[in-house]
């Protein structure tokens, strides 16, 4: 008689927990455009949710402890013409979040610890390249100030956000709209589904698709993608009679899926939410009601079925707290914030143990906020891989921290003073600059000039005034 045989792993009991009514953010108006991004962005100081907006476009920023009813005249981040389609908080600031909306712009924000009085309007910059409506963001995982952005242009952009330069353009390799762009842990390779139903990996320093796949998934119906651990891709999308379907590939061997599992007819797209440390991908459609969960190893079949946690609304879209926001005393080893209609629900994934001691498997060191490389250094070739940190005494983020723009000011030819940054447009010859660029930068400079100014004059005003008030 034979037995069965169980497959050992830790996470075979992972279960997922809605958070108390008390702990949920109610009443926020989240956005309905429609745009297959999350929505949603969260990380160790901060929750972040796009929102319904009148005349432009908006998102909402609470501190992580701000629960329960939300103030209908909280502020708001406001400075986009037209609807926010997606946001993303900077893997080495918690301060610092990126917004891409369909006026083409992408804005850079720095949040305050402290809650603003009014709403945010003023980014710290605006970067201007796509001509058409900007869809997706993601920040460089390991080099400080590398912001990935794809628009409705068919284009991928990579910027250095600490200058607002474009560090490069990919252009021609997607020849229609981008559905999904990641990148591998050390940010050397990037892996992109697209509307012409191909999976491609791409080195976008050399400018080269390294591997592709046409068809990983034969429906029409978009595609997701995300890295490995192990340095595969996993995919989720649609069969030929729409059934949703998830994939495993090695991008050395693109012949053949090393998995290929179909799931269940339902129109939402699936976005995959990876934990690298676990080697979980938490699956969530919008418009599902529930999140399924699966353990990525090197046994077949590769992709192993763990559970699926229910509950009766469907989500609007889903935020996924990085590793070190986690309580580890509670061996929690994912969150997720859900969203409503009109409110956020955190959700949490943890693991049954009965001792209160820091459980070192759950928690292997996971990388921290401070980046392995600088701009430059990764443009000139360098990799680095994420810098790790421990868990073990819980995680305390870093008080706010600035980030500091060095818009490039073609006329001043001294050296740089101050920090390593990356080379200045002006070290270029002034060829590469056309008229009005110049004209335009002093126009800048002379505002920036005439409004210090005023200020200066205000002060001395206000200092006569308590002077004669002391007489």
């Amino acid at each position: 008689m034979s037995r069965r045989v169980v497959r050992q792993s830790k996470f075979r009991h992972v279960f997922g927990q809605a958070a108390k009514a008390d702990q949920a953010y109610e009443d926020i108006r989240v956005s309905k455009v429609t745009w297959d991004s999350s929505f949603c962005a969260v990380n160790p100081k901060f929750l972040a949710i796009i929102v319904e907006a009148g005349g432009g476009g908006a998102f909402i920023v609470l501190p992580l402890a701000k629960t329960g009813r939300v103030d209908k005249n909280f502020p708001l981040v406001t400075g986009h013409t037209a609807p926010v389609l997606d946001i993303d908080w900077c893997p080495h600031n918690d301060n610092v979040i990126a917004s891409a909306s369909d006026d083409t712009t992408i804005m850079v924000w720095q949040i305050p610890d402290y809650t603003p009085v009014r709403n945010i309007t003023e980014p710290i910059i605006t970067l201007e390249g796509h001509s058409k409506r900007v869809g997706i963001l993601s920040w460089h995982p390991t080099a400080r100030n590398v912001l990935l952005s794809a628009g409705g242009d068919n284009v991928i952009i990579i910027w250095n956000v600490g200058t607002g330069e474009v560090l490069l353009s990919l252009d021609d390799m997607h020849p229609d709209v981008i559905h999904s762009v990641c990148w591998n842990s050390n940010g050397s390779l990037l892996a992109t589904t697209c509307k012409d139903k191909t999976l491609r990996i791409i080195d976008p320093r050399k400018g080269q698709v390294v591997a592709e796949r046409f068809a990983a998934h034969e429906g029409m119906r978009p595609m997701r993608a995300v890295f490995t651990r192990q340095g595969h891709i996993f995919t989720t999308g649609f069969t030929r009679m729409s059934q949703r379907e998830l994939g495993l590939w090695d991008p050395n061997n693109f012949e053949e899926p090393v998995a290929l599992q179909e799931m269940d007819t339902s129109n939402g797209v699936l976005l995959p939410f990876y934990d690298p440390d676990s080697s979980i991908v938490y699956l969530c459609g919008k418009g599902d009601s529930s999140i399924r969960y699966f353990e990525i190893t090197d046994e077949p079949p590769f992709v192993h079925y763990l559970n699926t946690f229910s509950s009766k609304e469907p989500q609007r879209g889903m935020g996924f707290m990085p590793k070190r926001g986690l309580d580890v005393s509670k061996c929690e080893i994912a969150r997720f914030y859900k969203l409503h209609e009109r409110k956020c629900e955190p959700i949490i994934m943890t693991v049954p143990r009965k001792s209160d001691l820091f459980q070192d498997d759950l928690y292997p060191d996971t990388p921290g906020p401070e980046p392995a490389l600088e701009a430059d250094e990764w443009l000139s070739g360098q990799d680095a891989e994420p810098v790790l940190i421990s868990l073990r005494d819980g995680y305390v983020p870093p008080k706010h921290r600035e980030l500091r723009v060095t818009k490039r000011n073609i006329l001043d030819v001294r050296p740089p003073s101050g920090p390593r940054r990356s080379q200045s447009a002006s070290d270029a010859p002034l060829s590469q600059h056309t008229l009005e660029t110049l004209l335009e930068e002093i126009k800048a400079l002379r505002e920036q000039v005439q409004a210090q100014e005023r200020r200066i004059t205000a002060l001395e005003n206000m200092l006569c005034e308590l002077v004669d008030g002391t007489d």
